[in-house]
């Protein structure tokens, strides 16, 4: 049986990024597509995780990446219009109990260019 995995999500003025928290994930794959993003992975005991999201807005499908970690996977989309804010992540406008924002990561943008685009470089050389 699958299950979705627990999601933060926070706003920047040029990316969108997601976390999807699995530990040890396996057999990760992740589709860009301009309005939607769609996850799949297993943990180490086998169990299979699964989140489809159809997205706010639309996103470059191209010069969007993830970066797998031994705690989680995290996606970050860039935006087909920057520096215009999302109210939330999905289209609908509902809340999935799996999805939550990440707000040790959500902050003001003013001035936080520099600080992104370091962030996007170092995901970048892994």
């Amino acid at each position: 049986p699958r299950q979705p995995a627990k999601t933060l999500w926070y706003d920047r003025p040029r990316y969108v990024y997601l976390e999807f928290c699995v530990e040890d994930s396996r057999d990760v794959k992740v589709d860009f597509e301009e309005q939607r993003l769609v996850f799949s992975c297993k943990n180490a005991d086998g169990v299979e995780f699964y989140n489809e999201i159809n997205l706010y807005a639309r996103v470059n499908s191209k010069d969007s990446r993830e970066k797998r970690s031994d705690r989680s996977i995290t996606c970050f989309m860039r935006k087909w219009k920057e520096k215009v804010a999302w109210p939330r992540i999905t289209k609908e406008n509902i809340k999935p109990a799996w999805l939550s924002v990440d707000f040790d990561n959500w902050r003001d943008w003013e001035g936080d260019e520099e600080v992104e685009r370091a962030m996007v470089e170092q995901y970048a050389e892994v």
